[in-house]
Order: structure tokens, then sequence, then C-alpha cells
């Protein structure tokens, strides 16, 4: 790998100190770096590049700062098979597998190919109004349908594969893939789905009854949400973006995307260690 993207918030604590490192060592690596204007203005070095670019010009992405600018890299790519190595500029995310102390041993473990290149499954998603489907949307965390400027409750349908499955009074719904799954929906009580699964989890937002549990569906599913009733114009929110508003008649088609986003991880990562750290597991003293 040569050609070596990079993204960043040069907002995070410590971000200079981390910019000056990674062009220390892509230098002694022989990397050629590109940078969009802002984050070309913390490496001197760096090709600035429009971000409709990245995708048709570099090895790698280096998406450095936290879970959001991972999210933001994974969109901006567009299904483009270069992967992202997520660099935390933080705490330790669940998107981001490098911490900004082992700055330099990943790069020397990327340059050396010691990496670990995974696919997660994203998805794609559109709204459908008055019969017509909008733009589709990529989708890498989830889908939110909920919130509005009324604290009264709406009603939405759930239909997979064509079979209705039923109507909810809720505050809301969220659609999450895998790697999504430790995000809004982990607040909801959904369930923790293993990143490398091709599964969807489905939790609603305070349902109006205490006989809800999570759905978790096939990847291959053909998830559609319904609004039928609402007296309140419901946001319709994409990885944490907030998109479209929707009112009763509005559908929401979800499905799994034919292209996937690509991860690098770096040698002795573990998700389940990640999960041991960020959630405070700790076991149980005998």
């Amino acid at each position: 790998m040569k050609k070596v993207g990079v993204i960043a918030n040069s907002k995070r604590p410590h971000a200079a100190d981390v910019f000056e490192r990674l062009a220390r060592k892509a230098d002694e690596l022989g990397w050629s770096l590109f940078a969009d204007e802002a984050s070309a203005q913390h490496l001197p070095a760096a090709t600035v590049i429009d971000f409709e670019q990245f995708a048709a010009t570099v090895d790698v992405l280096l998406a450095m700062g936290g879970d959001g600018t991972v999210l933001f890299c994974a969109k901006l790519l567009e299904g483009a098979t270069v992967p992202i190595l997520g660099i935390n500029l933080g705490s330790l995310g669940f998107l981001t597998s490098v911490s900004e102390d082992n700055l330099e041993a990943t790069l020397a473990a990327l340059h050396s190919e010691h990496c670990t290149s995974a696919a997660r499954m994203a998805a794609d998603c559109t709204v459908v109004r008055d019969g017509n489907a909008g733009p589709t949307r990529r989708v890498l965390n989830d889908v939110v349908i909920a919130f509005g400027g009324s604290s009264r409750m709406v009603t939405l349908d759930l239909t997979v594969d064509g079979e209705p499955i039923s109507s909810f009074a809720c505050d809301g719904l969220i659609v999450s893939t895998p790697a999504g799954s430790t995000g809004h929906a982990l607040s909801t009580g959904g369930p923790i789905l293993q990143p490398g699964t091709n599964v969807f989890g489905i939790n609603l937002i305070c349902p109006h009854t205490l006989s809800n549990r999570p759905l978790v569906l096939p990847g291959s599913s053909v998830i559609e949400i319904s609004v039928q009733t609402s007296h309140k114009a419901l946001i319709f929110s994409v990885d944490g973006q907030d998109v479209d508003e929707l009112s009763p008649g509005d559908t929401v088609r979800i499905t799994r995307s034919e292209k996937p986003v690509y991860f690098l991880y770096p040698p002795g990562y573990s998700y389940y260690s990640v999960l041991r750290k960020k959630l405070h597991w700790r076991g149980s003293n005998l």
C-alpha cells in the first residue's frame, strides 16, 4: 500500500501530536498521503483531494477520530472496496480499532500486510411515498424512525418478506446491522450482534406493551416499516444523520446491500476485548 487517505476529526484531544506522528511514520514507510482540505491543514505533506476522489485514489483510508468519523468514511466510499482503518483519537470505540498509543505499530503492520481485512454487512434503505421510491441510502450502523415534535406515540406496521408481523404503538423503531448493534439499539435493550454475521436487529423504542422483544432477522430479509398513525412528523435517521421526515402512509424499505464495507484490524485485535472494556464486563466474583 502506497497511497494512504486520511480523513480526520482534528478537534479531538492530542490530534496535532497524532498528525505529526502519522506524517513522520508515513515518510519513513514511503507512503503518499492524501487528505481532504480540512485534514490536510494538519498534514502539510499530504495531497489535497475532494471527498469524491478518495474511492478512486487511495489504497486504504485512515478514519482518524471516533466512530462518527468511520461512519462518514463508509458513506463517502459508496460501496468501493477501499478498506477503512479506524484510529481513535480519544477513548476506544466500537468501530475504531486502533488507539493513538498503538499508531506507529499499526501503521508498520499495515505496511507489512499483517493487518486483517474483514467485510462488514451494510444495508440499503429507501422511503416509499405515494407509491414512489426515493433515493437509496447506504447504512453501516442503523436506521432509526423516531422522535419528532410531540411526545405522543405513533403506530408502526412491521412487514418482513411480505408477511405482516405486527403493528406497534411506540415512540419509534430501530433497524440495526451487526456493526450498529452496539449503538442506539443497545440502549433500547437490543442484542449485541457479532460483526461478522449477516443479520438485522429490530428494536422498538418505548413500546406500549410489556411483551415486546427484539427481533433478529436473516440478512436476506426485506424489511418494511410503514407509518400507520402519527400525530407528529417522524424523523427518519440513517447512521445518526437526519435525512427525511415521515408521515402516515410512508414506508421505509430496508435490504442488505450487495456491497459491504471493508475494514482493517491490527494484529491481536479482539472484538470481545473491546466489548469487555467498553461495557465494563468484569465477570462474577466467586
